[in-house]
């Protein structure tokens, strides 16, 4: 195995090895108010690797949620390109972004967004029903990405019957069922204690070193920690992007 003189270095030469999954080149956002333009993306240029951890990062009106939207499919940018996967999705109809959206993001988000009369292994389910998957592989899947999440006990109980941080498991399951390549999670633990967190936060690493690109959406430092590269925005620009060399130390450790 190759020797690596720092966790800069390590992690620079993983990414590079892998293909890229996304890239953004010259992405801007305006948002039009009657006669006013509100720039929310200015000029952003950004490649992600495949199996890449990536915290984005920004103070309230830095653009970091309408970037998540555009990642997401979501929205679409007023100019620029987005590559996903090898394909334009910047000028896709909305039925073809949700088309993307489904076989290839899976979205976590803070609130949860279960449906609060379907059971556990109901709410993991609605991707496959809503991608036309037979109910034989439906059940199967669903029970194997629940088993994943620690929750094969719990897929009868409602919403309310889970407390937060096992309804996050659900949310987290949900989005793994139709074998999405990118994990995207917008402030995952916002709703959560502290103890908790670390627990969600320990389901993402597994499921960022089992091969998914993951993109957490936080403002939370020690959540971002987590990440092996951290973007910060500011102003619809990028402020800050650079390789996080605490989870690097770690992540080498553990290849050695």
């Amino acid at each position: 195995m190759a020797r690596f003189e720092s966790c800069h270095e390590y992690v620079l030469e993983t990414i590079s090895a892998m293909p890229e999954i996304i890239t953004l080149k010259k992405i801007t956002k305006n948002y039009v108010l009657g006669r006013v333009v509100i720039p929310a993306l200015n000029n952003i240029s950004l490649v992600i690797q495949k199996n890449e951890y990536v915290a984005l990062m920004g103070p309230s009106g830095s653009g970091k949620s309408t970037l998540m939207n555009i990642i997401g499919c979501l929205d679409t940018p007023s100019s620029g390109d987005y590559i996903l996967n090898g394909k334009n999705v910047s000028t896709l109809d909305d039925n073809q972004l949700a088309e993307i959206r489904n076989k290839e993001i899976g979205f976590v988000f803070q609130t949860f967004n279960l449906l609060p009369r379907l059971t556990a292994f109901e709410n993991c389910i609605l991707p496959l029903v809503y991608a036309g998957i037979g109910r034989k592989e439906r059940d199967k899947r669903a029970m194997e990405v629940l088993d994943s999440v620690g929750l094969a006990d719990r897929v009868k109980h409602k919403p309310n019957e889970l407390s937060g941080g096992q309804r996050q498991r659900v949310a987290i399951a949900r989005a793994l069922i139709n074998h999405p390549s990118i994990i995207l999670a917008d402030e995952p633990t916002g709703n959560l204690d502290s103890k908790t967190s670390a627990e969600i936060m320990s389901i993402f690493d597994e499921i960022q070193s089992r091969g998914n690109t993951v993109i957490l959406v936080t403002h939370e430092e020690d959540i971002a920690r987590h990440a092996r590269r951290i973007i910060r925005l500011r102003d619809g620009l990028v402020d800050l992007d650079k390789v996080n060399d605490a989870a690097a130390s770690h992540k080498l450790q553990a290849s050695s």
